[in-house]
């Protein structure tokens, strides 16, 4: 189970870059990271219509990402619970 966990946690790892780098390069109103890149606004990798593209990919991303951030959150909660050692009783020491 651990091993899953931590495959989990390195493809919500991948995820978040993946996240701040859709975010980046998006255009703004100073035509945001594509700019700095020598990007022309007039080229686009997807066509006309990069803006709206871009926008819905971050948008399913983001979902993508707070989904997992939930998920993660409640099986570090359990992961925690099931390594933790139980209380010893009188009756043990005895």
């Amino acid at each position: 189970m651990s091993f899953l966990y931590f495959v989990a946690l390195f493809l919500f790892m991948g995820l978040s870059a993946l996240l701040c780098l859709v975010i980046l390069v998006q255009e703004s109103k100073t035509l945001g990271l594509g700019a700095s890149f020598g990007g022309d606004p007039g080229e686009s990798l997807f066509g006309t219509s990069t803006a709206d593209v871009l926008k819905k990919f971050t948008a399913y991303v983001a979902i993508i990402f707070m989904v997992s951030c939930v998920m993660l959150s409640i099986w570090t909660k359990h992961v925690g619970r099931s390594k933790s050692k139980a209380p010893i009783t009188i009756e043990e020491v005895q």
